[in-house]
């Protein structure tokens, strides 16, 4: 009786064993299909949502149809000429790994294109920090509104994408400084959330512009017409939207 108890407990042990080889190696596949498709960020699930946000890869959230409701103001952060007949408003997040990508991709591209150098589009920045999965973004999206209140913007933007795995406040105001602001106001700034309502404001934007995650694009002409762009994609998407608009 004693022989066949443990036979009886090791067939249940293999059988437990091959169920949990089996879940791993179905696991593993499925995260290098997502690796290669891009359909899971860094962060990990895809669906790893803020009320049905997303942070985008190479597998964009549909774009929406139809008029595109957004704004540009005199506060929102411009990059290059401010009378350009196209604008490209980029609703973003300094902590979001694709992001990144699209800064160091297809924003890249667009600033050494013939569109940007003869004045055609400028590059409009909106904050859209997605808070349920990065703890940072938030903050960070206030010091580069710290820093636009000294005109540093966009040279505080590029410091924080080249740097986006320290986002903590300490690292924060360290940019500030290596900067050359008046880091007794940005400190100020940004201990007393001066910045929170525009953030806000771009955040509450995003979501009636259509925005479902990040990066998200929406180019507007001078005649109130708009083509959407979602995720981290080539300029060549870009492109497109930009002809269709001309």
């Amino acid at each position: 009786m004693e022989e066949l108890n443990s036979s009886s407990n090791e067939s249940v042990t293999i059988n437990k064993l091959t169920l949990w080889k089996a879940a791993t190696f179905v696991f593993l596949g499925l995260f290098v299909i997502s690796l290669l498709t891009g359909g899971f960020g860094i962060d990990g699930i895809k669906a790893g949502t803020t009320g049905g946000v997303i942070d985008n890869g190479n597998v964009p959230a549909p774009s929406p149809s139809g008029s595109i409701k957004v704004s540009v103001g005199n506060d929102d952060p411009i990059l290059g000429d401010r009378n350009a007949p196209i604008k490209i408003v980029e609703f973003s997040d300094f902590q979001c790994p694709f992001c990144e990508r699209a800064y160091s991709g297809a924003v890249t591209d667009l600033e050494n294109s013939a569109y940007f150098k003869n004045g055609e589009v400028a590059l409009v920045y909106k904050h859209f920090p997605l808070t349920s999965i990065h703890p940072y973004a938030q903050k960070a999206a206030e010091a580069a509104e710290c820093a636009n209140k000294q005109g540093k913007f966009w040279e505080y933007h590029n410091t924080l994408f080249e740097n986006q795995q320290a986002l903590d406040d300490a690292s924060l105001k360290s940019y500030a400084a290596q900067l050359k602001l008046d880091t007794k106001k940005f400190n100020s700034c940004l201990d007393n959330g001066d910045a929170k309502d525009k953030v806000a404001k771009d955040l509450a934007e995003s979501q009636t512009a259509g925005g479902r995650g990040t990066p998200y694009f929406v180019l507007i002409n001078e005649k109130g017409d708009t083509q959407a762009v979602s995720g981290a994609v080539p300029f060549a998407n870009f492109e497109a939207a930009i002809k269709a608009l001309q």
